[in-house]
This record gives structure tokens, sequence and C-alpha cells, in this order.
């Protein structure tokens, strides 16, 4: 059970403490330098990660490697640039992060499903649908 828990936890802190600290990006911060840091510091925490956790033959690991890396690389810096310009923008912190990760999972299903041949079910239907109601109510101005 723990095996399956312990990644979502994860995920969840790294994720508040990741959207406070974004938020907290001096405005006057450039973007592309404050990424470049929080790169240097996430290739060294991970390079140091993969030393101490997995088998050292770098060149032999650097083989199975493929386009994957790459393209999650330039995927991780566009989604962390419309983080800091969502919150620059104006978005509250309750609700920006809330608005595309609801998106995100709405478009994820329709992936699933048309690339991962997931199946859906009446339930995660109307999950979804509850979801684009979530949408629309939380962008309906007041």
């Amino acid at each position: 059970m723990l095996t399956y828990i312990w990644p979502a936890i994860l995920i969840v802190i790294s994720n508040v403490v990741y959207n406070i600290t974004t938020k907290s990006t001096p405005e006057n911060a450039n973007p592309f330098l404050s990424l470049t840091i929080t790169y240097l510091v996430g290739s060294c925490f991970s390079f140091i990660a993969y030393l101490l956790w997995h088998e050292n033959n770098l060149i032999e690991n650097i083989k199975h490697l493929n386009y994957t890396s790459i393209l999650l690389g330039f995927a991780i810096v566009g989604l962390e640039t419309g983080y800091i310009y969502l919150y620059r923008a104006g978005w509250k912190i309750s609700i920006g992060s809330l608005m595309v990760n609801i998106a995100l999972a709405v478009v994820l299903v329709i992936v699933g499903i048309l690339f991962y041949k997931e199946h859906i079910t009446y339930k995660q239907i109307i999950g979804v649908l509850l979801c684009v109601t979530g949408l629309i109510f939380l962008n309906v101005k007041s």
C-alpha cells in the first residue's frame, strides 16, 4: 500500500512547495534566469540521487535514454514558465493551479482514450462533466 501511496504524497507536497515558490518568484526577476538556477539545482540533485540510488554505469544508462528526456525538458520549461506568468497575470494560488489541473485532467482523459486505449466508465464521464462544470463556475465572475 505504501509503495502505491508515497508517490502521490510526494507529488502533492512537491506541488504545494512548487506553487508557493513559483507565486513568490520576484516580479522583477527574469523568469528564464530563475528557471536556469532552478534547473541547475534540480540537475545537481537528480545526478546525486542517481549516483546514490542506482547503478553507476553512466555510459550504459545513457544508452537506455531516448527523445523523451529532451521532450520532457521542453515540457517542463513550458509548464514552469506558464505558472510564473499565470501568477504574474494575477491568478490566485487557490484558483490558478486548480483551474489548470482540472483542465489537464480532462485533456488526459481524452488522451488516455484516444492514444492509450483506456476505457472510461459512466461514473468517470460524470466526473469529467462535473470537472468541466467546475471550470465554468470557477471562471464566472460574481
